[in-house]
């Protein structure tokens, strides 16, 4: 069955791959984990958690590989941006915060 599904990280199509997604399938192009936040449908940046789904349970680590029930990957992504500023104003937030 083919899907419009692309690397989180690259671009890379994934159109060999076939749904769902094992927890550890990784894009054959740059090696990234794919059953991860960023390749999902409901992720968000600006959503509770980076997560449209309310009553999940946080990962933190949006780009590794994890178990979360909900997940279903993304059609139509395109290749990340760079988030360094994003990401570095978030941390020291976090820091001032207390938040780990």
């Amino acid at each position: 069955m083919a899907h419009d599904i692309c690397c989180w990280q690259c671009g890379a199509s994934l159109a060999d791959l076939t749904l769902p997604l094992g927890r550890l399938d990784r894009c054959k192009a740059c090696g990234v984990d794919l059953h991860c936040c960023r390749l999902c449908a409901l992720y968000e940046r600006s959503a509770y958690q980076q997560c449209r789904e309310p009553t999940v349970e946080e990962v933190r680590d949006k780009q590794r590989a994890n178990f979360c029930d909900y997940f279903k990957p993304a059609a139509g992504l395109k290749a990340a941006q760079d988030t360094g500023a994003a990401d570095a104003a978030r941390a020291a937030l976090e820091q001032l915060f207390g938040k780990s």
